[in-house]
């Protein structure tokens, strides 16, 4: 039996009948005699075997000196995670770790029958795994109890923040004992789990098993430059060039899943789907084609991948890009798992380029930016495989030499390659020729790129409502452009007239194809010369003269004599100017223009008091005159205090 140092004996022969042999750096850092009451704040990277960790770190807790379990009246672990896939991984890792200690594990995740789950606790359970809403429902309605409870583990914690499960991870940790052990996993450890960790955990320890720029290692990160519209051809060439055993594509929505999932299927790829839509039969039969081979490609939003150990994943395609740097080392952790090699690659639009960048800058990742394989890429590719696969390397076995020899009597060599060839390259996908593989090394000044343009006329103008933040879109989707390449856009009365670069011109016209139409209505034509409307360029226009050139203010002060001509005035001298009469200027320019009086404070600034005060205070006194005036009127007694006001009487 292979002795591993700090695991209790029950759990070193489930791991010597599982096949370990050494343990992974996060499990060795858990099991050091310091953290062994410990709470503790874990920072590894997924893949890394951070289920085993927390279920032998655990282990003296809930057992303390015995071997095995007794019946459990109340769960004695509970593990929260942030999906229900992951959940139910967590189970089944920790049901063959304590097999030999005879625990009972439960789980409780949303999609499954509640009276069911409900029925396995009652007849008692030692380990809980479920999901966070899942969780807080049996718990309000009594059916979970947690009065025994010696440990909690948060896996993906990060996760479950960034998905909204804070309140109800608040509501489960404030209901579990104060006495208690809390082992918090995460990938990574952003300011809202370090607050959740203080507030929750009693002296947590960090550990931290790599270093940020040592994150994710065994992962080789590409940037993909592409134009929008071919952000799909683009990736269809991706999976086709590196023809990974498993790969996983990352969709912001479910629409774009289903629109992906599609359009893949009748490419003749192998995929299956994963989204939040599905059921949870759906998405146990989706996982289950991954894992025996069914299917190589799979296409899922960031919800239901996350936390997922899929086998063989060797590829990881940002379709549709991370909202933050956390969420790209999340998606990229589902390839390069168990100290295997993967590569994660980004679509990345040109204008979303310096976002990216900064992304990467954010997590210290040096990645390499490229353009995507085109067709030549692919199928130099697809010859090196072919060239080195195995079959044309394995000796000839007794049951095919008949048949080799009758095919040689009757073909020549260079026809049986070329069968060979055709048959290798029959249920392959081609490969997508792409319009543009990608950005200019440095993109030209705006006024430069448009010295020599073309102008455009669309046949729709202002009387269809047409206004220009919906004809840039269109163009660049139906003419394979960037908005830099657009310039102007005049709208008229019954068209409109666009500026294009030169340089995108011929990729626009094939683009847009030979009829010239789009959006089905709309043609397009090409104009000889630029339109009256069009302002010539700024390096076109008349430069201005020097300064030196134009009159100064005495010129012009000179010929304004003439009839019409504004009166002029003496300049007044300046005090610090040097002049040989001073007293003489003063008097002259006293002349031209007169002394101002002195100004004569008012009356409430004599006084000392703001004029809004006073004048409050004359509205009070007026109102208290009116009033008097009022209540001495004949005909009419002021009421005595304290009486009954009387109602006035219309006559």
């Amino acid at each position: 039996m292979t002795e591993f140092e700090g695991v209790v004996s029950p759990l070193r022969a489930a791991l010597d009948k599982r096949g370990y042999d050494v343990l992974t750096p996060v499990q060795k850092a858990v099991l050091v005699p310091e953290l062994k009451d410990a709470d503790t704040l874990v920072s590894a990277q997924t893949g890394s075997g951070k289920t085993v960790a927390f279920g032998m770190s655990i282990a003296p807790t809930i057992l303390g000196e015995a071997e095995r379990f007794q019946h459990a009246r109340a769960p004695l672990a509970l593990a929260v995670a942030p999906t229900r896939e992951l959940a139910l991984q967590v189970k089944s890792e920790l049901e063959w770790l304590y097999e030999m200690t005879g625990a009972s594990v439960a789980s409780c995740v949303g999609g499954m029958d509640m009276r069911t789950e409900r029925r396995v606790l009652d007849r008692g359970a030692h380990i809980v795994v479920g999901t966070p809403g899942r969780l807080r429902d049996h718990i309000e309605r009594k059916s979970l109890d947690l009065s025994e409870l010696k440990a909690v583990i948060l896996d993906e914690a990060d996760e479950m923040l960034d998905m909204g499960f804070r309140d109800d991870l608040e509501f489960i940790l404030g209901s579990a004992p104060t006495e208690r052990r809390t082992l918090m996993f995460s990938a990574t450890v952003p300011r809202p789990i370090v607050r959740l960790a203080k507030r929750y955990q009693h002296n947590a320890v960090r550990v931290t098993t790599t270093s940020e720029r040592e994150q994710h290692g065994d992962i080789e990160y590409r940037a993909i430059a592409v134009t929008p519209n071919d952000r799909e051809n683009a990736i269809i060439n991706l999976l086709r060039y590196f023809e990974a055993k498993n790969s996983i594509v990352f969709c912001g929505t479910r629409a774009a899943v289903n629109r992906m999932t599609s359009r893949f299927n009748n490419r003749g790829f192998s995929v299956v789907a994963l989204s939040g839509e599905l059921s949870q039969n759906e998405r146990t039969h989706a996982l289950q084609a991954l894992r025996d081979g069914r299917a190589r490609v799979c296409i899922a939003t960031d919800v239901a991948a996350r936390g997922l150990d899929l086998p063989n994943v060797e590829l990881a395609i940002h379709a549709d890009l991370p909202t933050n740097a956390q969420t790209m080392l999340h998606r990229s952790g589902r390839t390069g798992r168990a100290g295997r090699k993967g590569v994660s690659a980004l679509i990345v639009p040109h204008n979303w380029r310096k976002r990216v960048e900064r992304m990467f800058r954010e997590v210290n990742i040096d990645a390499t930016w490229a353009k995507p394989p085109s067709v030549d890429d692919v199928m130099s590719r697809d010859d090196e495989r072919l060239l080195a696969d195995s079959t044309l390397t394995s000796p000839i076995g007794d049951n095919e030499k008949a048949i080799v020899e009758k095919i040689l009597a009757q073909q020549s060599p260079e026809q049986i390659a070329a069968a060979f060839v055709r048959q290798y390259r029959a249920g392959q996908s081609a490969p997508e020729d792409l319009l543009d593989t990608g950005p200019a090394e440095e993109r030209p000044k705006r006024h430069e790129a448009f010295r020599e343009s073309v102008w455009f006329s669309l046949t729709i103008g202002r009387s269809q409502n047409v206004e220009a933040r919906w004809v840039l879109p269109m163009l660049c989707r139906v003419g394979g452009i960037t908005k830099n390449e657009i310039g102007k856009i005049n709208i008229e009365q019954d068209e409109t007239l666009v500026e294009l670069t030169a340089a995108s011109v011929d990729g626009f016209l094939k683009t847009v194809g030979p009829e010239m139409v789009v959006e089905d209505t709309i043609k397009i034509t090409r104009m000889d010369n630029p339109p009256r409307s069009a302002r010539p360029a700024r390096s076109e226009r008349p430069a201005r003269p020097p300064r030196e050139d134009r009159f100064n203010r005495s010129d012009r002060n000179a010929r304004a004599d003439g009839p019409g001509r504004k009166k002029t005035y003496k300049t007044r001298p300046s005090p610090s100017a040097p002049t040989e009469d001073a007293p003489a200027a003063a008097e002259k320019f006293s002349e031209v223009r007169p002394k101002p009086k002195p100004k004569t404070k008012s009356k409430p600034e004599i006084q000392g008091k703001p004029e809004k005060k006073l004048k409050a205070k004359k509205r009070k006194k007026l109102k208290l005159a009116k009033a008097e005036t009022k209540s001495s009127s004949p005909g009419r007694e002021a009421p005595a205090p304290g009486s009954t006001p009387m109602m006035r009487r219309k006559d």
